[in-house]
């Protein structure tokens, strides 16, 4: 009894501390948000996800536990997100009107507000690794379809042939939006909007966001959405917040989604939860947006929130409690 006892006065002191910490150690991650409806998922494939989501943002605080830089955690973080077959990001991207993938990513160090992106690459199997090569082999901000890809292919990064990214859902998908589509429209729609992204703070106070995504589905014409735009689909600055969303991208574009949450936050005394919940609950819903975003302050304070039935997402907060979550009767 007394041990028991003892046991859990150490693990509340040890929450106390790391809640206090200066700076706190916090990571959150996200998979895509949508029409996510209680029964549209099979247990197993529920349960694949949250399994994904758990494994990316577990191994991202690992990371910031053992001294890493938050730029290594999200990075850690959704490499594991785009090697997942169930996300729209690297292998299980969703298909272009011609059946192949395009893939988009970016990321940036809010230290110094140094950033990398890559949009429209076939191929590559982790985009967020060259975008982060952009970041820190180049003098550039992003870089776009075939040269990209040389780009990366120069440093080695790794390449797979198309099996290795289309899976046999992805397939479906497409087929039945074709399906249904008429011939004579040529405006995309859909009613989910997945991309997989991670946010982080670390030891020596640095924020860091990542976004990766295949884009949407059927889209054409070298399409690119918010994911690899710096300000859109991703921000972080040490001195307001790290961002990233997912979406309908070309609303979080006109927004400036990203930049718009670390603006609040920095320029009129809003909270991160009052900024992000502003931008997307009532901005982007006005509009006609649908999406969410995940969000850290430089307290290791984290907010996700979403416009949608439900969002894929995952944190551990500065406490080190775990929240893993789906649907939106999950939010907090």
């Amino acid at each position: 009894m007394k041990s028991t006892l003892l046991t859990a006065l150490i693990g509340a002191a040890l929450m106390i501390q790391n809640a206090f910490a200066d700076p706190p150690l916090a990571i959150a991650v996200h998979g895509g948000a949508g029409t996510i409806e209680r029964g549209a998922l099979s247990s197993e494939r529920e349960q694949a996800i949250r399994d994904a989501l758990e494994k990316a943002v577990r191994a991202g605080h690992a990371i910031l536990v053992a001294g890493g830089s938050s730029l290594d955690a999200v990075s850690a973080a959704v490499e594991i997100l785009e090697d997942a077959p169930e996300f729209n990001a690297g292998r299980g991207a969703v298909l272009t009107s011609e059946g192949g993938v395009e893939l988009d990513a970016s990321i940036m160090n809010g230290a110094n507000l140094d950033a990398g992106a890559v949009a429209g690459v076939k191929g590559l199997r982790n985009p967020i690794q060259a975008a982060r090569l952009v970041m820190t082999d180049s003098p550039h901000v992003m870089l776009v379809g075939e040269g990209a890809a040389s780009f990366a292919r120069n440093r080695d990064l790794v390449f797979a042939d198309d099996e290795w990214f289309i899976t046999d859902f992805r397939r479906e998908q497409l087929e039945a939006i074709q399906a249904r589509q008429d011939a004579a429209v040529t405006e995309l729609s859909e009613d989910w909007f997945s991309t997989v992204g991670a946010v982080a703070i670390d030891q020596a106070g640095n924020l860091a966001s990542a976004t990766s995504t295949g884009g949407m589905a059927n889209k054409r014409w070298g399409r690119v959405g918010d994911s690899p735009i710096i300000g859109a689909g991703t921000y972080a600055d040490n001195r307001s917040c790290a961002v990233s969303a997912t979406g309908h991208g070309e609303y979080f574009i006109r927004h400036v989604v990203a930049y718009d949450i670390c603006a609040r936050v920095a320029y009129t005394g809003q909270t991160l939860a009052e900024a992000a919940d502003t931008v997307i609950n009532e901005v982007l819903r006005q509009a006609g947006g649908e999406g969410g975003v995940i969000a850290v302050d430089p307290k290791g304070r984290i907010s996700m929130p979403f416009n949608t039935a439900g969002m894929y997402r995952a944190a551990i907060h500065a406490d080190g409690s775990l929240e893993v979550g789906i649907y939106d009767d999950e939010a907090e």
